[in-house]
């Protein structure tokens, strides 16, 4: 997949919750009315499409795998970033979607540039490149976590 490909994605899935907005969304008094449906930032990420989808009642990060993966429970996607947590879904009209929710509801945002904004920053900051070369934090040697939780700093120290 292409960037030009997954921008596609991005304006398809657009569509598709503008439909819902205007449909069996309209009215409903958790969308944030100052808000409409945009995609955000699609681009390839290996054989996958990614991006985050900003609606009225939700603004999730969305990513189209391929090859499609069937809805059950979570599934990790490994970011440059950090793993993201997303769920199955399937979109009537589209298929086959991993969701993470980074916002709902969506009151938080004043207008549409503000939530704009945060897909935005959402994106680099999951597609950060810099964020590649950091190293886990380690803990430091001797650290036990039973021995801290009974207050003590380590495995070696001995209980007043």
């Amino acid at each position: 997949m292409d960037d030009e490909a997954a921008r596609t994605i991005g304006v398809t899935l657009a569509g598709l919750y503008a439909g819902v907005r205007a449909g069996p969304m309209r009215d409903v008094p958790i969308c944030n009315e100052a808000l409409d449906v945009e995609a955000i930032g699609f681009r390839a990420f290996g054989e996958s499409a990614v991006g985050v989808v900003v609606t009225p009642w939700f603004m999730n990060l969305i990513v189209v795998p391929e090859p499609p993966i069937a809805p059950g429970g979570p599934v990790r996607i490994a970011l440059p970033a950090g793993d993201a947590e997303c769920v199955p879904a399937q979109l009537d009209g589209f298929g086959a979607i991993l969701a993470c929710s980074l916002f709902s509801p969506m009151f938080g945002f004043s207008d549409m540039s503000a939530a704009r904004e945060a897909a935005g920053e959402a994106m680099k900051a999951l597609f950060d490149p810099e964020l590649l070369d950091e190293k886990p934090a380690q803990k430091p040697a001797g650290l036990d976590r039973r021995a801290l939780l009974r207050g003590r700093l380590s495995a070696e120290e001995v209980a007043p």
